[in-house]
């Protein structure tokens, strides 16, 4: 089976004290579900996965496997700082029923390819790796050449998420360098390419979660023709993906919390934080999409 459609990185909610809120993210979960996703991510950059410990990582992969019950293929976040650490989420995820893991290429390691395909040869990996190239100050943010050379030279990569700018440039590079190493590329950047990605071959998004259902029409529209509904739809997102590229997990938050799929916005991190008048933009914008919503509503304020 090859992955394809949306899969996006599902948050991690927290209640008013800071805590993980379990309950939330089974809500979530559902949400995504009803927004029709081919599957979901877990935990990536959009779920604070750098603010959650050890213990709350693992509690919630066994229980995004355990929800999930193997209706929608989940890929399970494994990104860390040693081949050792990145095995042992691997192991948690493929535990929890995930068929794909993604392993972001280390910061730490630059544009060194050779260091690069140690660290990634030391990995034990039961399940296929989307090796995820993600710009600083997240990743290595490699040149798309260097992707395919890793994508050539590890068989256990099945996937690569190319999300360094120019987007749609890397990934047709990926894609023709790489050849049939892999299966394809997906693409990430919150969404914001997504058409020029799926244009020059991309087998589909990685986006955040908070638009799902519209992201999973765009992409529809895209694979029946309809290419005009598909920008159409497009278009419509980018006043609020604009906004989730400065506030990122925060509006993600503040939109579900909207949607009332959760029930508050808190984040661990430091992502600046939406004043009255960003609220009041983010509420224009929330009645701009609402008609291109299939899951819940959009309500634009309080």
């Amino acid at each position: 089976m090859t992955l394809r459609g949306c899969f996006p990185v599902l948050c991690t909610p927290f209640d008013a004290e800071g805590a993980v809120d379990a309950a939330a993210f089974d809500q979530v979960v559902d949400f995504a579900l009803g927004c029709s996703v081919q599957g979901v991510v877990f935990p990536g950059t959009a779920s604070e996965v750098g603010h959650l410990t050890q213990d709350e990582r693992a509690m919630l992969i066994a229980r995004l496997g355990a929800r999930l019950d193997g209706r929608v293929p989940f890929v399970a976040g494994a990104t860390a700082d040693t081949p050792e650490a990145v095995s042992d989420h691997i192991a948690a995820g493929a535990a929890a029923g995930a068929t794909v893991a993604m392993v972001m290429a280390p910061k730490a390691l630059g544009q060194d390819v050779s260091a690069h395909l140690e660290f990634f040869r030391a990995i034990d990996a039961p399940i296929p790796l989307m090796l995820q190239n993600a710009p600083a100050p997240f990743g290595a943010g490699l040149k798309p050449a260097q992707v395919a050379e890793l994508a050539r030279a590890l068989d256990c990569v099945d996937y690569v998420k190319e999300e360094t700018l120019p987007c749609g440039a890397n990934l047709s590079t990926v894609i023709e360098l790489a050849g049939d190493s892999i299966k394809g590329v997906f693409g990430g950047a919150g969404g914001r390419y997504i058409t020029d990605e799926l244009a020059r071959g991309a087998l589909g998004t990685v986006p955040a979660v908070e638009i799902a259902d519209l992201h999973t029409a765009l992409i529809a529209s895209w694979e029946t023709g309809d290419l005009n509904e598909a920008r159409r739809l497009f278009a419509a997102s980018l006043p609020m993906l604009n906004m989730q590229a400065i506030f990122r997990t925060r509006l993600t938050k503040e939109v579900l919390r909207r949607r009332g799929v959760i029930g508050a916005s808190e984040s661990r991190h430091p992502d600046p934080r939406m004043d009255a008048g960003d609220l009041a933009e983010l509420g224009i914008w929330c009645d701009w999409l609402s008609e291109d919503l299939s899951g819940p509503k959009l309500i634009a304020a309080e």
